[in-house]
């Protein structure tokens, strides 16, 4: 007997049997129990976005708005009422921008990156490179030697570094009395700013050094082989391959060390009550901190904190924009 052959009812493209209508196609939900495109998206993103108006976009919101007002004074200034907060235009920062100690203090800190950045990039090459390098020894420890004094709080270093400075309780005197000579004064006008500028390449080498070191490990090692055979020296590899495959990282280092210059506060405000020839206006900060709490000038300090946010966020912008032409086209 033949065996009956099961009938199958003809089925459309797609696996639908004729004569059912074609709904729209399932979609996942995500586990929420709603389909996909609903809250779950701005549950999740809520929370960050309501830190960082809270901690950036707010605080911003109102400095501006104090560099716009000033305190209005009636009579003696005594009494209720007597001192009132008005509308002020532009008028702090025309204040802020004549302000002599501020310009002296926005000189000086065009002097220190000057000295800080070219020395702490240079340092930060140098020692990634050498890590890079064939055959080096102890490279583990050289990683953490080189990052370790980055891991140390700025105003500890400061202190550190300013009983150093210090003849009284500094170890140095003695050390080069052994040799005939003395210490020179490291609080003077033309040295301190060296001083400062000591403790922020001390601190800042190892994180350029570890960014530049890390991105050196992405490189390829076929473009080292290849160079090799062509007789390529490691003098030559790293000036001719190394440096121009990183020079991203350098960008972007630059840019943030440039940056961190403008923000200079911790070290010079430490050693201040070490010696007079810091005052309290030495660096911009320095000049925002003392109109907004010795003389109680918050909206010119408003002004100012607004000036430099601005300055740095136009040369960073410049900057970007100018090496984005140079070395980040083609890649």
């Amino acid at each position: 007997m033949k065996q009956a052959q099961k009938r199958t009812a003809p089925r459309l493209p797609g696996g639908r049997p004729p004569g059912r209508k074609a709904g729209p196609p399932a979609r996942y939900d995500g586990g929420f129990g709603h389909r996909a495109g609903g809250l779950a998206p701005y549950a999740f993103v809520t929370p960050a976005v309501v830190l960082y108006a809270l901690v950036l976009l707010i605080p911003i919101g109102y400095t501006v708005y104090l560099s716009l007002e000033k305190s209005q004074v009636s009579g003696l200034g005594l009494g209720a009422g007597a001192r009132r907060q008005v509308f002020a235009g532009l008028a702090n920062y025309a204040s802020a921008i004549t302000d002599a100690p501020f310009l002296s203090s926005l000189l000086r800190v065009v002097v220190y990156s000057v000295i800080l950045v070219p020395v702490m990039l240079g340092l930060a090459l140098l020692f990634a490179l050498l890590l890079d390098a064939r055959r080096v020894g102890l490279r583990r420890f050289g990683r953490l030697a080189i990052f370790l004094p980055y891991a140390v709080p700025t105003v500890i270093a400061t202190l550190l570094w300013g009983f150093l400075y210090l003849p009284a309780v500094s170890p140095f005197p003695s050390i080069l009395s052994t040799f005939g000579l003395s210490m020179p004064n490291l609080f003077t006008t033309h040295v301190a700013l060296l001083s400062v500028a000591n403790i922020g390449v001390w601190g800042g080498t190892g994180f350029n050094m570890i960014v530049m070191y890390t991105a050196l490990r992405a490189v390829p090692s076929e473009l080292y082989e290849a160079a090799r055979i062509d007789g390529a020296s490691q003098r030559q590899i790293a000036l001719r391959i190394k440096i121009p495959m990183i020079a991203p990282a350098l960008v972007l280092t630059g840019v943030f060390s440039l940056i961190a210059t403008l923000q200079v506060f911790n070290e010079p405000q430490t050693l201040s009550p070490l010696t007079n020839t810091i005052s309290p206006d030495w660096m911009p900060l320095m000049r925002v901190y003392d109109l907004a709490f010795n003389d109680n000038n918050s909206y010119e300090a408003a002004a100012l904190a607004v000036i430099i946010a601005a300055v740095m966020f136009v040369g960073s912008y410049f900057l970007l924009r100018v090496s984005t032409k140079r070395v980040f086209q083609g890649r």
